[in-house]
């Protein structure tokens, strides 16, 4: 039957949309770069989504979507965190770094502000590393054990979003600090690989008495979103992992 295809098609389109993410990324066209990635988050999401109701499940399918997502949710973002990273090392204004591209092919590549930017590839390895043990560890199958890659991805690509379209100042100055974006490098690639444990939007029933964290944090993403746009991405982000700490957290007698 035709449906069964359906879900590793779905991975596969994620798989596409990350490939075109990685060109446009190098390109340092890091804004179209984020949109072909949330398309690939989007198929990622869809692609667990149809499995579960038709039925579907295999190892196959379950390699494939961890392929799919080193790709869109690991190389893209490590790419974008390395571009960000050399810009504000060489300490160029945004609007000027379209410019910054070497073209004459004499130039060294192997400066120092290059090898400072190899930091943002920590992302890339770490985000490979978390879908590795994710195959393997039998614990998240309802939650998660350590920020799921799409989401530390989000956080990554709302950057030159916000760069470009938030008009936030005080955010954007930030975001252009060099040990902001060393520090969220590591931090993610940290927090990909913790043994934190964090909620899982999948619902099996959809009543308020077991899903009210899930339900709670619908309803702060909604909030947060039509106050502050993209810059509510990353602290979506944030309220999720702080979420899932407390829910978590024992209670002492």
């Amino acid at each position: 039957m035709l449906k069964k295809y359906i879900p590793n098609l779905l991975t596969l389109l994620n798989l596409l949309s990350g490939t075109i993410a990685v060109y446009f990324a190098v390109k340092e066209e890091l804004v179209i770069a984020a949109c072909f990635v949330f398309l690939g988050i989007f198929f990622d999401f869809f692609d667990g989504f149809a499995a579960r109701l038709f039925k579907i499940h295999g190892e196959l399918g379950k390699q494939l979507d961890s392929l799919a997502d080193v790709v869109t949710s690991g190389v893209v973002p490590g790419i974008v965190l390395f571009q960000l990273i050399s810009k504000s090392v060489e300490n160029k204004t945004w609007e000027n770094a379209a410019n910054s591209i070497l073209r004459t092919g004499h130039e060294n590549y192997f400066t120092s502000t290059f090898f400072i930017s190899l930091i943002g590839l920590l992302f890339t390895m770490g985000a490979a590393y978390r879908l590795a043990k994710f195959n393997i560890d039998e614990r998240q199958t309802s939650s998660f054990i350590g920020l799921p890659t799409p989401a530390a991805a989000l956080v990554v690509l709302s950057l030159p979003l916000i760069l470009n379209f938030s008009g936030n100042e005080f955010a954007s100055s930030i975001i252009q600090n060099v040990w902001f974006l060393i520090g969220l490098s590591i931090l993610l690639c940290y927090l990909m690989n913790a043994e934190i444990p964090l909620f899982s939007l999948k619902f099996k029933d959809y009543s308020w008495k077991k899903n009210k964290i899930k339900y709670l944090f619908i309803i702060f993403t909604a909030i947060l979103s039509a106050l502050f746009q993209f810059i509510a991405i990353p602290l979506v982000i944030l309220l999720y992992v702080l979420m899932s700490i407390i829910e978590n957290k024992p209670i002492k007698n």
